[in-house]
């Protein structure tokens, strides 16, 4: 049995909303966290155990709760369809974890060993591949519109895996190159997910269309931290410098690359090894937690975030548009 979702931890990303608030939205997230272990059941102990291995390791579930806060903008969605407009984004979300951790040759995911040191790459691929089926059964319950919506966004997703993996052309600027890739594998799940909950509450266009900027800027935002992150925690449940092994190019290995002071020289030379040593990795991850880079990254965050709570400015005022705005504070402080 997954662990229920607590108000707590809802409030640590909402900040402070009213109490009958945060307990309806807990409630919500609590039944997708149960309904996440349902819809990873399959027709094999073995398969099932390695589809809940990554959703049994927790995680914020950013995604369900922006469908749950943006569907509660209205004053009564559907239940029932919120339950389900979220497991699609999270399904889809956990699927994409399996795929990155091959491409990335990662160790641990949320704090257990990776699907794919555990039970090898082939396996890995083929669970993401199931549990995107999972979330593709789902969505056709809501209805032709959301079928749309999700699989227009798993192409952007796939497609920037692909420009990530490419890496950017010979003239093309190499952090706007970076951007647009987290704008296609991330912002777009996000700007999707506070979409579906639009949807589910009955929302005019227009409303749909300032969510979806929203979740396209604030997902923006959760990579850049979480790429920050990659480098100054110890505590995240990832292998500290994860992308940074991997050669991932980040908003601060680019803004460090773009030094000419001849103090980074070492790093520099750090950045275009591939870091296998561990002794290398710990001083190329010491040197950047003491780079300007870090603090040149933590503003751009900062900016970003307040462009995502401006365009919140013409969604309805209540509980639920200042529990998405409190949201832009904790991707900041995650950060920080």
């Amino acid at each position: 049995m997954l662990a229920p979702v607590t108000s707590n931890q809802t409030a640590d990303l909402v900040g402070e909303v009213d109490p009958d608030f945060l307990n309806r939205a807990t409630g919500l997230l609590d039944r997708v966290e149960q309904e996440l272990a349902a819809a990873a059941e399959a027709d094999t102990d073995f398969v099932t155990a390695a589809a809940r291995h990554i959703i049994s390791a927790g995680g914020k579930r950013f995604r369900p709760l922006l469908v749950v806060l943006a569907a509660l903008l209205a004053d009564q969605p559907r239940d029932d369809a919120i339950v389900r407009a979220a497991l699609v984004m999270e399904l889809t979300h956990v699927a994409s974890l399996y795929h990155d951790d091959v491409m990335d040759d990662a160790d641990l995911r949320r704090g257990a060993a990776s699907a794919n040191q555990r039970w090898g790459n082939t396996v890995a691929i083929l669970v993401g591949d199931f549990l995107f089926a999972r979330a593709s059964t789902i969505v056709a319950t809501l209805g032709t519109e959301y079928v749309d919506l999700q699989a227009r966004t798993f192409a952007r997703l796939v497609q920037g895996q692909i420009a990530e993996t490419r890496g950017p052309a010979e003239t093309a600027n190499p952090l706007e190159h970076y951007l647009q890739v987290v704008a296609d594998k991330t912002g777009s799940l996000i700007a999707a997910s506070t979409t579906f909950g639009g949807m589910v509450a009955g929302l005019e266009e227009p409303s749909l269309a300032a969510l979806a900027a929203y979740g396209e800027e604030i997902g923006v935002v959760f990579q850049l931290s979480d790429d920050i992150i990659d480098i100054a925690s110890d505590t995240s449940g990832k292998t500290p410098g994860t992308d940074l092994r991997a050669g991932v190019p980040t908003l601060p290995t680019l803004l460090a690359r773009a030094s000419v002071d001849p103090a980074d020289a070492r790093l520099l030379e750090l950045l275009d090894s591939d870091l296998d040593s561990d002794a290398d990795l710990a001083e190329a991850l010491g040197l950047m937690r003491a780079h300007s880079a870090m603090a040149d990254a933590r503003a751009e965050i900062t900016r970003r975030a307040e462009i995502a709570r401006g365009y919140l400015a013409p969604l309805p005022d209540g509980e639920a548009k200042a529990a998405l705005s409190a949201l832009c504070d904790a991707v900041i402080s995650r950060s920080s």
